[in-house]
């Protein structure tokens, strides 16, 4: 993790109907959660889970919920929180404790 939180900015190119909208909304949303936002390259070949990991930001920042699929969300609860868009919503990374506690 960083000094100040970040976030990781990704619009679906395949989704979105406006990505230079969508890019804007994220940005800003982002701003005013309070993170820096660095955007994955386009031209990768990994996986949104791999790009989220390397970046070790706190946080993925989407235009909305249908720009992941429901295992990819899973995946990057792991490791990091997602904020979306439209409909504002908040997905918290999955607790490290163990249930046997």
């Amino acid at each position: 993790m960083r000094y100040r939180p970040t976030a990781l900015g990704y619009v679906d190119l395949d989704v979105s109907n406006s990505p230079a909208w969508d890019r804007a909304q994220v940005q800003r949303l982002a701003r005013h959660l309070g993170y820096l936002v660095i955007w994955p390259d386009v031209a990768s070949v990994l996986p949104l889970f791999d790009q989220v990991r390397a970046a070790d930001v706190d946080a993925v920042v989407l235009p909305g919920p249908h720009h992941l699929g429901p295992l990819e969300l899973n995946r990057i609860m792991d490791i990091a929180d997602v904020e979306t868009v439209l409909p504002r919503l908040s997905f918290a990374r999955w607790s490290m404790q163990s249930a046997g506690r």
